[in-house]
């Protein structure tokens, strides 16, 4: 048994539970509501159940399946995960149940419908996540788009609409030019290799014109960027967290934020190196502006729930330094770091939930001295406080120190001052700590000043099972991060080693040479990449930034000779170990 099963299986349970959601009785509300938490259930179950057939030290696509799909465009049902994807999958199952729970409380019309849409949704993610078809990942990409844009529309407050559709605009632009984008790849592919198809491991395999790879790269990281939401492109989050439901803002913080972040790492930067040396010095000074300006925008906000969306515009801007390192350090920090804010900003937006549908407003103003009325309540925001401020011992910590240490640390030629770039990141952890126990000051301590406060009743049984999981979780990736750290490893060196290689060869070729080619001049994917040993230390992790092509114009290779063989490049040696293998089979 080989586990390919089990990643069909992941996406057909919510796909199955919506299905018969729907044709349930819409006066069945309870009955709709109990059959989509089962399905959410089994579906977390199973994503449990991966960890039984995952090889941590292999840093390949694990658990591949892959059917023939669209023949007339070589588009392929293909699907895989490896440790970078692991636990954003498990992150996306572990979110659904607590979700639907938490939704009785506060989803009062039309049930059946919600519940079938946050199945819609889960599907949407995961099948985003696992995709390893260019053409299969944009379906599930915009499949994420409707179910959320109905929860703000027909479930949020009263500026839904505008919050709605605002979301939806600047969603599809970022969308459109990444389909152009894969269009243009697409059809570079077929003239490069002979034949027309969206494999992501077939495509990477394409080393486009450094200006291509320039724009390419320029319009995947626009929708990708909006997706983070990185500065200045964040304005649509504050609205769309403010006027979702509760349940709305725990999955867009807990889940579909993430896939910002992720699409950079599984799909633009491996497929443009070049580009990424160019542009990935102007992203990561955004991502420390963004850090900065959201701290500073949450300061100022009287209302929770807007407070707590500005923070996410900080937080994500330390997982996009860290990405843009390109240590291992950095990268680990900021996969760790996003599974961090799932938990610690999921559980803040439950917990407003919660007094919001006591007492029907969100102004900090209005509170005060819940503590003493609260205690269990109290204790639970405290923790998610703490851990959304990264103390030591809680989650948030281990993600922010080892993207700042990334950023101190990295070799990486592109990237302009990463120790001034660390420093002013570290403010922003410095001033995150000060707006979120500002806010928890406002809240719990001082006497209760509104007469509304004082009748305020504590968790119910229910919601502290809502919050049992977010607070375990909290504290067991803050003592033990080494098991989700050693699963990201081995995938995210590769990572390094294939950008690293892309991006040296890229610099290589100039003038006649630059022209779309196959990275080292052969056909097959280098799936024995992983046997190549990784650069020692330093040297790993040292990224050639645009500056050393002017460098390597003197020894460049004629246009002639620009796919021959190199001795000594790994991705060569890999190349003729599959040969050979092929020759004695």
């Amino acid at each position: 048994m080989t586990g390919s099963w089990l990643l069909p299986a992941l996406l057909g349970l919510p796909l199955c539970g919506a299905l018969l959601i729907m044709l349930l009785p819409r006066e069945e509300a309870g009955l709709c509501r109990a059959v989509g938490l089962g399905f959410s259930l089994l579906t977390f179950g199973l994503s449990l159940g991966i960890f039984g057939y995952f090889e941590s030290a292999n840093a390949q696509f694990q658990l591949v399946i892959d059917l023939p799909w669209i023949d007339g465009l070589g588009a392929h049902f293909k699907l895989g995960i490896d440790g970078i994807s692991l636990w954003l999958v498990v992150l996306t199952t572990f979110t659904m149940p607590i979700v639907l729970l938490s939704s009785y409380s506060s989803i009062h019309k039309r049930e059946r419908e919600f519940v079938a849409l946050m199945l819609v949704l889960e599907l949407g993610m995961l099948g985003a996540f696992v995709s390893l078809d260019l053409f299969l990942f944009y379906i599930f990409w915009e499949l994420m788009l409707i179910p959320m844009y109905l929860l703000i529309g027909i479930w949020g407050g009263n500026r839904r609409i505008y919050a709605s559709i605002k979301f939806v605009i600047y969603t599809m632009v970022g969308s459109l030019l990444m389909l152009a984008a894969i269009f243009y790849v697409y059809v570079v592919h077929a003239e490069v290799a002979g034949f027309y198809t969206t494999d992501l491991e077939a495509v990477q395999r394409v080393l486009l014109s450094r200006d291509a790879q320039v724009w390419c790269f320029a319009a995947f990281a626009l929708a990708f960027a909006i997706k983070v939401p990185l500065f200045p492109l964040h304005t649509w989050l504050p609205d769309a967290h403010v006027q979702a439901p509760t349940t709305g803002s725990v999955v867009l913080a807990g889940v579909l934020l993430k896939f910002g972040v992720y699409g950079f790492l599984r799909f633009a930067v491996p497929m443009f190196p070049y580009g990424t040396s160019v542009v990935a010095p102007y992203l990561a000074i955004l991502a420390v502006a963004g850090i900065i300006y959201g701290a500073l925008v949450a300061f100022a906000q009287d209302d929770v729930k807007k407070l707590v969306a500005y923070s996410s515009v900080s937080h994500l801007g330390f997982c996009i330094l860290g990405l843009f390192s390109m240590t291992a350090r950095g990268i680990e920090g900021s996969i760790f770091a996003m599974l961090s804010h799932g938990l610690t900003t999921g559980g803040l937006f439950l917990a407003i939930g919660v007094l919001y549908e006591r007492r029907h407003t969100r102004r900090m103003a209005e509170y005060g001295g819940l503590w003493a009325q609260m205690p269990v309540f109290a204790g639970v925001f405290l923790i998610c406080t703490l851990g959304s401020a990264g103390l030591p011992g809680l989650s948030g910590f281990i993600g922010e120190f080892l993207t700042i240490f990334g950023t101190f640390t990295t070799s990486a030629a592109y990237l302009p001052a990463p120790r001034l770039l660390g420093a002013l990141a570290a403010t922003g952890v410095i001033l995150g700590a000060v707006y979120l126990l500002f806010m928890f000051q406002k809240l719990m301590f001082g006497p209760i000043t509104r007469d509304a406060n004082r009748g305020l009743r504590d968790l119910s049984g229910r919601e502290m099972v809502v919050f049992a999981p977010l607070v375990v979780m909290i504290f067991v990736m803050g003592v033990a991060p080494q098991p989700f750290l050693k699963t990201m490893e081995p995938s995210v060196e590769r990572f390094i080693r294939f950008h690293q290689f892309g991006l040296d060869e890229s610099l290589k070729a100039v003038g006649p040479a630059d022209v779309p080619r196959l990275r080292g001049g052969a056909s097959e994917y280098p799936s024995e990449l992983d046997n190549v040993p990784a650069p020692s230390e330093g040297e790993a992790e040292e990224p050639a930034g645009p500056a050393e092509a002017r460098r390597d114009r003197q020894g460049a290779q004629p246009a002639g000779e620009a796919a021959a063989v190199d001795a000594t490049n790994p991705l060569d040696a890999a190349d003729r170990r599959v040969a050979r293998a092929q020759v004695r089979e």
